[in-house]
């Protein structure tokens, strides 16, 4: 099933103007203050940080607060909650409008993590829709008095015996939220497979309220596919950004020309000027050189996915421990070698297979078993 694609629709989110109709998804590690503002620095949209567990943030564990740093010029402050109890995410809601944390507020119902899911929350828990619809209705008259737009992100179920996204979406509807984000692939598949878009295009006909299409969009042109295909009001993105920042740059070029743009790929050397900048943002927004390094190590493999340098380089590389180490090595690249077209479309980050879904015991039995599971809260500082 198709959709026109309208291009020049901008998402809304409560009174905030999103354009381009963007989101970079929340990624544990990753969507920090240094990350977002590299990604800010290339297009527009909305820039979620690392998720929050609702426990921690009510009881202010200081790491946890921490994790809560916006820069100066972020106009729109997005934040994302974990919770399993309706009466704590409704506090933790509370408490980022009585302490002004963030301007808007998404609620994760699509991790699929074992160690997530097995205290029934995250993907797991659209399945108890009772539950489920208590803490999305609590969490959104608890941002109601703030003017603070809440969402939800949902998984289509836990498996494709158990599948709730639409149930789910209309019941987020009903309780009042903004948007509902469908990452289309279920809890078993994690991040394996293809993402199902028909699923997508079916939650956007069964809702009213925006909905946001995640999953598989590699390049601006799959963000394009995905709104003609679906009908979808704006994309999320997530593992398509990593080492890849200028997707963002991509993503707005796309939307603004529509299906005759064509992307500007950075050379080697381009890519190496973006390396050094996300390692400078990291020792600021740590304060610290040798921990800001270290932070980086990690983007190193997806930032020289595909080109042709060494392993001995790129080994050197991941072990940086100053700036000025890092710029010592980037200098030995090759700065004319051109973007490696082989690398366009294809998955960055985790792969992993399908697996069985962690699950408190007897979770399945009822759907319409509302309580709590035992010890399904946490203090542990976000995802």
């Amino acid at each position: 099933m198709t959709a026109s694609l309208k291009l020049g629709n901008h998402l809304k989110l409560g009174n905030h103007v999103v354009n381009p109709p963007v989101v970079l998804a929340p990624m544990a590690g990753i969507t920090n203050v240094a990350f977002r503002r590299l990604c800010r620095e290339q297009g527009g949209g909305v820039y979620v940080c690392e998720m929050i567990t609702t426990r921690a943030l009510v009881e202010r564990i200081p790491k946890t607060l921490k994790m809560i740093a916006f820069a100066e010029d972020e106009g729109f402050r997005s934040l994302q909650l974990y919770g399993v109890d309706p009466d704590v995410t409704a506090a933790a809601v509370r408490m980022i409008g009585e302490d002004g944390l963030a301007d808007h507020v998404d609620l994760n119902f699509g991790c699929p993590v074992p160690k997530v899911t097995r205290r029934g929350g995250g993907s797991a828990l659209p399945w108890r829709r009772r539950l489920f619809g208590r803490i999305v209705s609590q969490a959104v008259a608890a941002a109601k008095p703030f003017g603070i737009p809440l969402t939800i992100k949902m998984r289509k179920g836990i498996d494709d015996d158990h599948l709730t996204y639409v149930e789910a979406g209309l019941a987020a509807q009903e309780a009042g939220v903004a948007a509902v984000a469908l990452h289309a692939r279920t809890a078993e598949q994690r991040y394996s497979g293809k993402a199902d878009w028909d699923a997508i295009a079916t939650l956007k006909q069964a809702l009213d309220v925006p909905v946001l299409g995640n999953g598989d969009i590699w390049e601006g042109s799959d963000a394009l596919r995905m709104v003609e295909h679906t009908g979808v009001d704006g994309v999320v993105v997530g593992r398509g950004c990593l080492g890849r920042p200028w997707l963002f740059a991509d993503l707005e070029a796309a939307f603004t020309q529509g299906a005759g743009y064509r992307p500007v790929l950075p050379t080697l050397g381009e890519v190496a000027k973006i390396m050094s900048r996300h390692a400078e943002l990291l020792v600021d927004a740590l304060g610290d050189e040798k921990h800001g390094c270290a932070d980086y190590r990690k983007h190193v493999a997806w930032y020289l996915k595909g080109f042709p340098v060494g392993s001995d380089l790129r080994r050197r590389l991941a072990m940086i421990s100053s700036l000025a180490e890092l710029d010592d090595l980037l200098g030995l690249l090759d700065p004319s070698v051109p973007f490696p077209a082989d690398a366009l479309g294809q998955p960055r980050g985790r792969v992993n297979a399908p697996g069985k879904v962690s699950l408190p015991y007897g979770w399945l039995d009822s759907r319409d078993d509302e309580s709590v599971p035992e010890g399904a809260e946490t203090d542990e500082s976000g995802g």
